[in-house]
């Protein structure tokens, strides 16, 4: 790869753009902390260069720099519309710079509130998983079983799992487990779906070779058909996990002690959304690490499609 595709790129022009906004002089009447601004920017451009010099292929140094040339974009559109000029109201809109100032002062409450967050996503998430996936088989292996479970998996599914939580509250010992119990409901009905979709959907040429070679059914369910609706299984896993966050912050808005969802509640309450904001975009990125990290998952375990 040439010295311009790997160094060459609209990124490096945006992110000088970025640093010649920050010495235009601030119109707002708060703290702005334009130096951490600029020093959060200076990190990603670092980044964005190391990865420029270590990535092999080209697809992964687009994607990082776009990602990056994005974020430059909406700092200086940001910086712009508050520190700059104040056209937004800088109580409701604080600086980012002030925003990533209050990352850094608050990053302890932060992790605390993240580790609760995902630990109660990941428990109620697995136990779906668990019960959903050799439900879905045992079901869905059965043509005629497999078509009513159909509608009944359309029925419960409609309902928001949300509308359980005072139920959950006068049945379960904690709030904790309400917000399992939440999420389970959330991931459980899109997996399982998406199991008896990709059992059903097996071709039948498949099960008949193995049928011919007397495969027993325990081995038929998951050495054979459960390879071949991984794909069904994971589009299931997918949904669950995007609605699982949803839920699980509203279900920390409500009754929670700790958790981001907890986090933006009690700061918003107090009308301090420069934590508000803080808590938003938190939340925002650690969906996204989520969500890229279950999708390597995913394509390591269906590499054999390839």
């Amino acid at each position: 790869m040439t010295f311009g595709k790997r160094y060459l790129r609209v990124t490096h022009l945006l992110f000088i753009a970025l640093m010649l906004i920050q010495l235009m002089p601030d119109k707002s009447t708060k703290d702005v902390f334009t130096g951490s601004l600029v020093a959060f920017a200076v990190v990603a451009e670092v980044i964005v260069l190391a990865a420029s010099s270590f990535i092999k292929k080209e697809e992964g140094i687009k994607l990082i720099a776009d990602i990056s040339g994005f974020i430059f974009v909406l700092l200086g559109v940001w910086s712009l519309a508050t520190a700059k000029f104040n056209i937004l109201n800088d109580l409701l809109f604080p600086a980012p710079g002030k925003v990533i100032h209050q990352f850094v002062e608050d990053k302890e409450q932060i992790f605390i509130n993240i580790e609760s967050s995902l630990g109660t996503t990941i428990k109620g998430f697995l136990i779906a998983v668990i019960a959903a996936v050799p439900l879905g088989l045992f079901i869905g292996w059965s043509a005629r079983i497999g078509s009513a479970a159909t509608y009944i998996t359309k029925f419960f599914s409609s309902i928001p799992p949300i509308v359980y939580i005072p139920y959950g509250i006068a049945l379960l010992p904690t709030f904790k487990s309400v917000s399992v119990f939440v999420i389970f409901l959330a991931t459980f009905w899109p997996v399982f779906a998406g199991t008896m979709s990709g059992v059903l959907g097996v071709d039948k040429k498949i099960i008949d070779s193995a049928k011919v070679l007397n495969v027993s059914k325990p081995e038929m369910l998951f050495r054979v058909i459960l390879p071949a609706s991984l794909q069904q299984i994971f589009l299931g896993c997918n949904q669950g996990l995007s609605v699982s966050f949803i839920l699980l912050t509203s279900a920390e808005m409500i009754g929670a002690r700790d958790g981001m969802g907890y986090y933006v509640k009690y700061y918003s309450d107090f009308g301090d959304y420069t934590r508000t904001i803080t808590g938003l975009l938190v939340i925002g990125f650690v969906v996204i690490a989520v969500t890229f990290l279950f999708n390597k998952l995913q394509s390591h375990l269906l590499r054999w499609k390839r």
